[in-house]
């Protein structure tokens, strides 16, 4: 009985002793209220809204985050900042593992993975986290 209570314990204490990485962490910026947002996304398949409790996402858009970590990846290493153009209303900051990248929604060129993730924030800030920008 003594035998079967330790291996049970040693198979607990390896379940859930860690948290899962984090795949990458968005910090958006700009004038309205709503705009500034810290998201942390993690591998586990859920979302942080500004240091809030974690929520669940849907595969579908774990998996759109997996993505979107891997093609940022080359960027982040590089620790890329494109500088903002004219009129910028949202900017953004991302720390992944990788490293960095900076840009605002006026930046030029934007590459097409800054662009996804401009939406992925969006689209979970919204979604999952209920925080609507007018």
């Amino acid at each position: 009985m003594r035998r079967a209570c330790l291996v049970a314990l040693i198979l607990l204490a390896g379940c859930g002793g860690s948290p899962s990485a984090d795949l990458f962490e968005v910090k958006r910026s700009g004038a309205d209220t709503n705009a500034n947002l810290t998201l942390l996304v993690s591998d586990d398949g859920t979302v942080t809204c500004n240091g809030g409790k974690r929520t669940p996402i849907p595969n579908e858009t774990l998996l759109r985050a997996r993505e979107l970590e891997r093609d940022l990846s080359e960027q982040a290493e590089l620790h890329l900042v494109l500088p903002p153009g004219p009129n910028t209303v949202l900017s953004y900051r991302v720390r992944m593992q990788a490293g960095t990248v900076g840009f605002a929604d006026t930046s030029r060129p934007l590459p097409d993975a800054f662009a996804r993730l401009t939406a992925f924030t969006s689209d979970v800030t919204e979604r999952e986290c209920g925080i609507v920008r007018p």
